[in-house]
């Protein structure tokens, strides 16, 4: 046998022997793990690809029939009449001449300032949902539709509290958007945003609904504000504020109004304001020009957990009244809820947070009745209380100038804090009431038990509750704390002092530590 052959004879054998292998991984459906464990992509499958297009086009005719409802909103404001309601270069107030007279002839001239925004029809005669912030201040507003008709648009009118504004042009026939229900909407829902941001018009992005309930830090302008944001990582930039927010059936469930970024520009999340709080705003500022706002006349804040421990909730939910505002008139302190009173459910509806209490309460017109139940230190207590109108201003709060440090005392440390008198200076400067005379937190000690408390430097610490106790003088505090056991709670009414007058009390709970 020459080598030849028998190098052709073994690799016949081999190409049987392989030919063979292969028929028989294909009769145990061993090639598919094979193709997928080698360089080449698996086949999707017939079903899985039917999915994914289907989903694809529901994206294209939820837009297809949302986006002609969308405009683009361009708001105009004459730079010098903006200069005397507020400096762009933050100019201290009083001194916008004083800095005039250091510009040039050619800056000293008027000139146009614009912005651009999102909006959506909401009727076929003309009426245009939007943000407040894309409109206020603003001397001349255009909405351009998406087939470049341009209108001059009237500000109909605007709710800074809930950041709503209502615009209207003067055209008939109109596609309008369609509401959904957002309290219906789940987390993980697909959704669209649509707007005009960076200038790039009616830009489509899609994403999921991420949070519900949603506050953000920073944005408050008052007591009033409505943060009960949907959170969004659908991708939004400047320029679609006011634009809609969609779910998969084409409704829109809210207006874009926000992002979480600190360059400015979308870093993953956006926030917009849900539509039934929006449409509420918007048929009051339709039919009456203003909002008719309801209020049950206290400040409220997030429930720690040292306020469920000391108002004995077995979980962490409600909201925690901090003071009465309207003082006397406050419909909350004429049915008899007192500042520390965890608030549980409001018109049959459990409450656990401030924003779910006020689109509870935002959905009631002053005048009407709601049952209020809360917790009081261990004790289910039940009220009737008769809604009020929002007042239309309220007084700023401003912290008392804090003084220098001071070495804490053994007995102020079991609270982390230092205190001191309250001086004739701050009395006559806040106009202090005699009944909130009580002793002045100096400093917030590092790392002690109010340094993540509600607790400020400049609070004066007025009673310990629920007894009542009144604190007059650094002993008082020291002797309230004498019985009171390492890991307890401890409950302060505390005065927040206002210049000229008009402070604000809150209730701070703390655990007590120990000596040190």
């Amino acid at each position: 046998m020459s080598p030849h052959i028998s190098r052709t004879k073994i690799l016949s054998i081999v190409a049987v022997a392989f030919a063979g292998g292969i028929l028989f991984a294909s009769s145990m459906d061993w090639t598919d793990r094979l193709f997928a464990q080698g360089g080449g992509a698996p086949k999707p499958r017939q079903e899985e690809v039917k999915t994914l297009a289907d989903a694809s086009n529901a994206f294209v005719s939820i837009s297809e029939h949302i986006t002609p409802a969308v405009v683009s909103v361009q708001a105009e404001r004459d730079a010098r009449a903006r200069t005397n309601r507020r400096s762009p270069q933050q100019v201290p107030p009083g001194f916008e001449e004083f800095f005039r007279q250091f510009e040039g002839p050619q800056q000293q001239q008027p000139r146009t300032q614009e912005s651009t925004g999102s909006g959506f029809i909401v009727s076929r005669d003309g009426y245009v949902l939007t943000n407040n912030h894309v409109v206020e201040g603003a001397d001349r507003v255009q909405v351009t539709m998406q087939d470049r008709r341009v209108f001059d648009a009237k500000v109909i009118g605007r709710d800074p509290t809930t950041d709503v504004a209502v615009l209207k042009i003067d055209a008939k026939n109109l596609t309008a958007v369609t509401f959904g229900d957002d309290e219906k909407v789940r987390i993980g829902e697909w959704v669209l945003a649509i707007g005009n941001p960076l200038g790039l018009d009616f830009t489509v992005t899609a994403g999921i609904v991420s949070a519900k309930g949603r506050a953000l830090q920073g944005l408050n302008r008052s007591n009033y504000d409505i943060s009960d944001f949907i959170q969004t990582d659908a991708a939004i930039n400047p320029g679609n504020s006011g634009g809609p927010l969609v779910n998969a059936r084409g409704e829109v469930i809210g207006i874009n109004s926000a992002i979480a970024s600190q360059t400015g520009f979308y870093s993953g999340y956006g926030f917009a304001i849900p539509i039934t709080l929006a449409k509420q705003v918007m048929d009051d500022l339709i039919a009456h020009g203003e909002v008719r706002r309801a209020v049950i006349g206290v400040s409220i804040t997030e429930v720690t957990p040292e306020d469920a421990a000391v108002a004995g909730l077995k979980t962490i939910a409600g909201v925690k009244v901090e003071a009465y505002s309207g003082g006397s008139d406050s419909p909350a302190f004429k049915s008899g809820i007192e500042p520390g009173d965890i608030l549980t459910r409001i018109d049959g509806k459990a409450v656990d947070r401030v924003g779910q209490m006020q689109r509870i309460v935002r959905a009631k017109k002053p005048g009407d009745m709601v049952e209020v139940e809360a917790m009081r230190y261990g004790t289910r207590k039940t009220f009737s209380v008769k809604l009020a109108s929002a007042p239309k201003e309220e007084a700023v709060v401003a912290e008392a100038p804090i003084s220098p440090e001071k070495a804490l005392s053994p007995v102020n440390s079991r609270l982390g804090i230092s205190v001191e008198p309250v001086t004739a200076e701050i009395v006559q400067a806040s106009k202090m009431p005699e009944q909130y005379r009580g002793v002045r937190v100096s400093q917030i000690e590092a790392g002690g038990p109010a340094e993540k408390s509600a607790l400020r430097a400049g609070d004066v610490i007025v009673q310990v509750l629920p007894a009542k106790t009144k604190i007059s003088a650094p002993a008082d505090l020291q002797n309230a704390l004498r019985n009171v056991k390492t890991g307890d709670y401890i409950s302060l009414l505390v005065y927040r002092p206002v210049l000229n007058g008009g402070g604000t009390t809150a209730v701070v709970n703390l655990r007590v530590a120990g000596d040190r």
